[in-house]
């Protein structure tokens, strides 16, 4: 499995020639890359807070004191929307994040000209949670719950940053694909 991976993702390298060039290069497209560890990183400590509560380890999600917006998280996502995929949204978004972060990690710094069909998949994957995450932001939880959750505020805006952080990319790895 492990070098069935290291072949799919970046042929032709050691584990130390790929080490070294993720660790080193300082290309914008491995800055875009770094940002979108991070990002999902912080998507996924959002959706871990909401995972406690949904799947019962907690009773209540603390909510900013503010009149506006009204915010209620545990209505949010103890709504049936919440958990209307068949489990919880909370664990599912947490495995939507870890998707980002390994496609993120994939491959050498030059993977858009080596391996394009791994920055295009980061991009379309990207683009279907921002597609989720926009449904949830401006229409479940204002028009449908009437009350909003700070962590999944934070989850919707870190959706929104990993598409455009893949977009760059993607670009590239779909015009070298064309040609």
């Amino acid at each position: 499995m492990r070098q069935y991976l290291m072949e799919l993702t970046s042929p032709g390298l050691t584990p130390r020639d790929l080490r070294r060039s993720l660790q080193g290069d300082d290309s914008r497209e491995m800055d875009y890359r770094r940002a979108i560890v991070g990002v999902s990183l912080a998507g996924i400590a959002s959706m871990a807070v909401v995972s406690l509560l949904q799947t019962g380890i907690v009773r209540h999600l603390p909510d900013p004191p503010t009149r506006r917006p009204h915010f209620h998280s545990d209505k949010v996502n103890s709504s049936e929307e919440a958990y209307s995929y068949g489990m919880p949204d909370g664990p599912l978004a947490v495995a939507m994040h870890a998707v980002n972060l390994v496609l993120a990690a994939a491959g050498p710094p030059d993977r858009h000209r080596r391996r394009p069909w791994v920055p295009i998949a980061a991009g379309f994957a990207a683009a279907a949670q921002a597609a989720v995450a926009a449904k949830y932001l401006f229409y479940q939880m204002p028009k449908v719950d009437k009350a909003w959750c700070p962590y999944c505020i934070v989850d919707a805006l870190t959706h929104f940053a990993t598409f455009a952080l893949t977009l760059p990319e993607a670009r590239k790895a779909a015009m070298r694909w064309r040609r």
